[in-house]
């Protein structure tokens, strides 16, 4: 068997948004060389507008924005083999991530809403034993020490309901990254049985990267200091995750190239799954001897 046939993705359809920065671009790059027909979603109006390896096509979509969603799922092919959910902000478009006016509310709509959404709309176009797998963050890891508020927004009924919840809600969102990233943690996991999945044998896995250098990073920069400054915020983050254990930033690549294995035949009995892919960072928090 070659490598190609043993992920399975040769001549599939899937679909890839963030593909063009970060995770995404390295997990949709890894795909294209596996013979996969590459569906990549770009930001519309973002600062990327090609890609140096062969996809099948490109699709722009303002993924914080719901018309955007309905028309990215009308345009979304059928028969796809697997789906990778790669996108997210960490602040929005004015700089923070807490709370004033709407702001947290759109780091909501494009780290959580519109994956739960999209979902809701194309899963009628994935194929039985296909796989979806997300990208959340290491940010969420007390997801289940919140799972109550994280399932309190998820029931509600519509887009606009969520949406609702939000506004309503500002004390739970202010930290809008870290939320948004527990309760992709908590949909996965809550919806591993979900029937829309189960009897299809669709599954859908999370994986939770550490600190990765992508775009991102200046944003969590600002994010991590209370004044906004990225240097002050990045040696704080450094200080905490990298230094007590003599480490490294991962490349997107150490994160995108296990997102393709968990989407692939190689995982095929894996769903429901939140892996943290940080050097056991996240186990130190429960116990490690040599944690200083």
């Amino acid at each position: 068997m070659d490598t190609a046939e043993l992920f399975g993705y040769k001549n599939k359809n899937v679909l890839v948004t963030g593909a063009f920065s970060g995770m995404g671009k390295a997990a949709a790059r890894l795909l294209s060389e596996l013979g996969a027909n590459v569906y990549a979603v770009c930001r519309r109006n973002g600062r990327h507008s090609e890609l140096d390896f062969p996809v099948c096509r490109i699709l722009h979509a303002d993924l914080g924005e719901k018309q955007d969603l309905d028309n990215l799922a009308d345009e979304i092919p059928d028969n796809l083999f697997a789906v990778f959910f790669c996108h997210g902000i960490a602040l929005n478009s004015q700089g923070t991530t807490y709370f004033e006016g709407s702001n947290a509310v759109e780091v909501m709509k494009v780290n959580l809403l519109s994956t739960e959404y999209l979902i809701s709309r194309i899963i009628g176009k994935i194929e039985d034993s296909g796989s979806i797998s997300i990208i959340a963050s290491s940010g969420g890891y007390n997801w289940k020490e919140n799972a109550e508020n994280c399932q309190e927004l998820l029931d509600q009924e519509t887009y606009e309901d969520k949406l609702r919840w939000c506004d309503e809600h500002h004390d739970l969102i202010a930290s809008a990254y870290v939320f948004s990233k527990e309760c992709l943690n908590f949909y996965v996991t809550a919806n591993a049985f979900n029937p829309m999945f189960i009897d299809r044998k669709i599954r859908i896995n999370c994986l939770n990267p550490g600190n990765t250098d992508t775009g991102l990073k200046s944003d969590f920069g600002k994010y991590t200091s209370v004044t906004g400054n990225e240097a002050e915020g990045l040696d704080m983050i450094e200080e905490i995750f990298i230094r007590p254990w003599n480490g490294y930033w991962a490349s997107p690549e150490q994160m995108g190239y296990p997102l393709v294995c968990m989407g692939s035949k190689i995982f095929s009995y894996m769903s429901g799954q939140t892996i943290f892919m940080d050097y056991g960072i996240s186990n130190t928090w429960l116990y490690n001897p040599y944690w200083f």
